[in-house]
């Protein structure tokens, strides 16, 4: 071992530094294209460097070096480079650094200056991965079935609830495939449950949304029972809701208890909101007492305006005055946690808070503030109205009460409503006196209030006809508000009804660029420019309400009348479609249908319409008069009799219903019963010309004696019929006569008004 060992010679044997002037052959570049070596180092691979291994576990050892310049020694440096103290070429390396190591010509022979690493060549391309390998074609399918779970999630968030069913049975499908891949391949353990459980998790709720709870509620029991799903249990709550829907109240209440157990005191809202629903199912079974526990709890817990309201619904059913009252207290003390709107008040003219006051006055923070303030009002409102008759004597005393608690809370403004509702309630009791003074107490109040209160009275007059009383207050209501369109609509209501149809439009039109959603407005105006013949604006206005209102059959009945005032009867009748579409029992439509088809021709059509008109109303003359005429035209007068009957039952005065039903037996060829039916008619009406010549041919045809009786009758009626017309027509020439004599005299008529003179000494007798 130690002759491999050299010791740096002393500093009087050598010089440190010499050799560095020998030349090297090596770099020589003159001789290279006859050195030999060297051109089969460049046409080969012989002359390639080594590659860099670093000394770690695993790598590959070293190589031997292998040059055209000398025999191959082995590496044990992690560089590529020879050890300390090892020999190469036969020059020994020094042992320590104390001494430069110096470089020799035979040191440097062993390598190729390269720094580049050029003769190495091309990197060798990448590996091309194998997609048939069995990991490969899990981790493929295994991303389908994320993929189909999105669709599946959008697809519904889009409401294409169909197609996100689909989606989720085709995830379900090839998730069901990529278990049994991996179980070949692989042990259980290695199973994905997380994509397992979102994949039967969204199939439940897809067929939950689609109203399949059967399939739904299969599922459900699928992630439940499977003790490998941590948190399946919770979805128990899904489950009642599911028999929540299905009105499997008991079962629901069992569900959520199971849920309520299995979810943790820290996720107190969930347990709240299950609770919640505990108490509906409860309210639903008609368990007040147990849905009085549970809303109890919850207001005691952590109160809320739902479960407050329930709350009162709960002791209303059990008529328990005294709770109620406590309730409804616990009910206007629910907290809101909102900002009222003295925080988007500028308190001072800095035009950077103004901007900003201005940014956040309707961003959607503000709107769901509103949305919780409007919901908070309609739910006491609502309370309100339903105990008030109830925990007093009297509902005037129990709205009173009310009224006392809400002006106590911070809902003081629901006072004054209250009190409009209060009317409102004397109203429905047709005590519209009590109504009246209850609204006229509201004339000193502010300016919005009064304005409803004086809308009402101005309503309320209105439909008593007392058109001064209402056009009054309807001035009150726009004066004390210019910008409330119920007022502005109800003067509108008042001109209209004076006639005055261009001032009433204006008033409309106020009432619309104050509130664009105004549909009494709008119908209003729509009516209005119908009244003034203007067609196309009113059709205008009907077919923009019919965009807000899409199945209100008072604007289609408008607008089909509309084209029908145009000569489009085709455009009528698809209208009057929709109507009948809508209501269905409406006689007034169908007739209206039938009449249209009826002047287009279409005699089937028509009696089809009628007919059913006739079916939901069989008392409309029109009707039954056209159906029995339809009978006669089609050779069926049997069958018009039951209708001409009907009209004879109807209108019992009128003649002309019974000689209809005569004809009908007459044509019908049953002459007996037309003799009897025109004798009984001449019983009743001894003057009727026409009954009497029916019976003059009558008793002519069948050689009945009593046709010598019924001429002379005959006679005598139409002798009396040509004196009566006689006596009329002298009677208009007459008329006629005074008439010129009263022009004559009108000068000494105003002879004597101008004078004063008593008229009554003047005129004749005759024309007092």
């Amino acid at each position: 071992m130690m002759q491999n060992v050299h010791l740096a010679p002393g500093a009087d044997e050598d010089d440190l530094y010499s050799g560095y002037n020998d030349y090297n052959p090596t770099f020589d570049t003159e001789d290279l294209e006859s050195d030999a070596a060297f051109q089969q180092a460049v046409r080969t691979s012989h002359g390639r460097r080594p590659p860099v291994t670093a000394k770690i576990p695993g790598t590959s050892a070293s190589r031997p070096l292998a040059t055209g310049f000398g025999p191959k020694t082995a590496l044990s440096s992690s560089m590529g480079r020879p050890m300390t103290g090892a020999i190469q070429d036969g020059v020994a390396r020094p042992l320590t650094a104390v001494h430069a190591a110096g470089y020799t010509k035979a040191a440097l022979r062993g390598s190729v200056f390269d720094p580049l690493g050029q003769a190495r060549g091309p990197a060798p391309p990448l590996e091309m991965k194998n997609e048939d390998t069995p990991e490969e074609k899990i981790r493929q399918l295994e991303k389908k079935v994320n993929e189909l779970v999105e669709e599946s999630c959008l697809a519904h968030s889009c409401g294409d609830l169909k197609l996100a069913l689909e989606k989720a049975k085709d995830a379900g499908r090839k998730e069901r495939v990529l278990v049994r891949q991996r179980e070949q391949i692989a042990s259980p353990e290695n199973i994905n449950l997380d994509l397992t459980y979102s994949v039967l998790f969204n199939l439940a709720s897809q067929y939950s949304a689609n109203e399949m709870y059967a399939e739904a509620l299969n599922t459900y029991q699928v992630i439940v029972k499977n003790k490998m799903f941590s948190n399946g249990g919770r979805l128990k709550v899904n489950m009642a809701n599911i028999y929540l829907k299905q009105r499997n109240y008991s079962k629901a209440i069992k569900f959520y208890r199971m849920a309520l157990d299995q979810i943790p005191s820290v996720h107190k809202e969930m347990r709240i909101k299950i609770m919640q629903n505990i108490g509906v199912a409860f309210i639903k079974t008609g368990q007040y007492t147990d849905g009085i526990s549970s809303f109890e709890h919850i207001m005691s817990t952590s109160p809320n305006l739902k479960a407050g309201f329930n709350l009162i619904l709960c002791y209303f059913a059990i008529g328990d005055r005294e709770q109620m009252k406590k309730a409804f207290h616990k009910l206007i003390s629910v907290p809101l946690e909102i900002d009222y709107d003295d925080k988007y008040i500028s308190p001072n003219d800095d035009p950077h808070t103004n901007l900003l006051i201005e940014a956040i006055k309707n961003d959607q923070l503000r709107q769901m503030e509103r949305e919780r303030k409007a919901m908070a009002e309609k739910y006491i409102m609502t309370a309100a109205k339903l105990i008030a008759p109830a925990i007093e004597t009297s509902f005037a005393i129990g709205y009173d009460w009310c009224v006392d608690v809400v002006k106590a809370s911070h809902y003081v403004e629901l006072a004054n409503d209250l009190e409009i509702n209060k009317a409102i309630t004397y109203l429905r009791q047709k005590d519209f006196y009590q109504a009246v003074e209850t609204l006229k107490m509201f004339e000193k109040k502010d300016s919005r209030v009064k304005s409803a209160a004086a809308t009402n009275l101005s309503f309320l007059y209105y439909l008593e006809n007392e058109l001064a009383q209402a056009t009054n207050y309807a001035d009150l209501a726009v004066n004390s508000d210019r910008y409330n369109p119920s007022a502005l609509t109800n003067k509108g209501n008042t001109v209209f009804a004076n006639g005055d149809y261009e001032k009433a439009a204006e008033f409309y039109k106020e009432a619309l660029r104050n509130d664009s959603s105004c549909t009494e407005a709008l119908y209003n105006i729509g009516l209005t420019y119908k009244k003034l013949n203007r067609i196309d604006e009113a059709l205008d206005c009907f077919l923009k309400l019919h965009a807000i209102l899409r199945n209100s059959a008072q604007v289609l009945y408008q607008i089909a009348s509309l084209y029908e005032i145009m000569e489009d009867p085709n455009q009528a009748i698809e209208w009057l479609m929709q109507l009948i579409s809508v209501v269905p029992t409406d006689s007034h439509a169908l007739s209206k249908l039938g009449e249209l088809y009826d002047n287009e021709g279409d005699k089937s059509q028509a009696f089809q319409y009628y007919y059913e008109s006739y079916r939901y109303f069989p008392s409309n003359i029109e009707v039954i008069e056209w159906l029995g005429a339809y009978y006669i035209d089609t050779q069926f007068c049997e069958k018009a009799i039951q209708y001409f009957e009907r009209a004879a039952l109807i209108q019992p005065t009128e003649v002309k219903w019974q000689l209809m039903v005569a004809s009908c037996y007459r044509r019908s060829g049953n002459y007996q019963k037309a003799l009897d039916t025109y004798k009984e008619i001449h019983r009743k009406f001894p003057e009727n010309v026409e009954c009497l010549r029916f019976l003059v041919r009558l008793c002519t045809d069948m050689g009945l004696k009593e046709v010598q009786e019924y001429v002379t009758k005959l006679k005598r009626v139409e002798k009396l019929k040509e004196m009566r017309e006689q006596r009329v027509k002298s009677g208009r020439d007459g008329s006629a006569r005074s008439r010129r004599e009263g022009s004559a005299g009108g000068g000494c008529l105003n002879f004597c008004t101008r004078n004063g003179l008593d008229l009554s000494r003047i005129l004749p007798k005759r024309l007092h």
